[in-house]
């Protein structure tokens, strides 16, 4: 069997109809016109691992469906494709990624892919790209930007992470408040608390809700309220 028919054999109209209300993919909201077929994260890494080796051409077909779950299975691909290539390798995945961010489009398909591909093959070059991203009016190339500092902070670098939450803190969309509120805790979380304590003494006042409480997470109580309260 292809990879298509694989996928397609798991396919489950119940939890199709339930990922579609999940992912907000009515009419206004955020994953409008998004098409799922109802595989669950598990079963869709290991049709990822089964056919891990394809070409990224195969990957590519995958990538542009207007299904979900094809999407996702591509980037679980890439993105071991990427972790075992070598730097040419690497670089290709990373083009082919910034080249189809159109079809990278609700936050599970970036938050599973971009630390590992965008945020790894940055880490020791420019990154004026996750500025442009941050930029931008989509809510999905500024998560991108947002998400790939994570390989920065997971390497214990926090200015490129800082230098994107200052130019999303005043974004209007809840799933970037919730981006950027998740890596400043993670940068608190990983030897970054004195930094993350800069930025928030000079944004929380100001900042969106959600983002805050995000950020103060894992603050001890008393901290946490008082940020709270503030």
């Amino acid at each position: 069997m292809n990879i298509f028919s694989v996928i397609q054999s798991h396919a489950n109209s119940k939890k199709a109809s339930d990922l579609q209300r999940f992912f907000k993919t009515g009419k206004g909201e955020y994953g409008e016109g998004d098409i799922f077929i109802g595989i669950v994260v598990p079963v869709l890494r290991k049709i990822a691992k089964q056919f891990s080796t394809i070409t990224l051409n195969d990957v590519l077909k995958l990538l542009t469906s207007e299904i979900h779950e094809y999407r996702l299975i591509a980037l679980f691909i890439l993105v071991d494709q990427y972790k075992k290539g070598d730097e040419s390798i690497k670089k290709r995945i990373f083009e082919l990624y910034m080249s189809h961010t159109k079809y990278i489009n609700n936050w599970d398909l970036i938050d599973l892919s971009s630390p590992h591909i965008v945020g790894d093959y940055l880490l020791d070059k420019d990154y004026t790209t996750l500025i442009t991203f941050a930029r931008s009016s989509s809510i999905w190339k500024k998560r991108i930007a947002m998400l790939a500092t994570f390989a920065d902070i997971k390497n214990g670098r926090y200015e490129r992470a800082l230098d994107i939450a200052e130019i999303l803190v005043n974004d209007s969309h809840d799933l970037i408040h919730k981006a950027v509120g998740w890596m400043l805790r993670e940068m608190g979380k990983r030897g970054g608390l004195k930094e993350e304590e800069k930025f928030l003494k000079k944004y929380s006042r100001t900042m969106p809700r959600t983002m805050l409480r995000y950020a103060i997470e894992r603050f001890p109580e008393t901290l946490r309220l008082s940020y709270l309260k503030k």
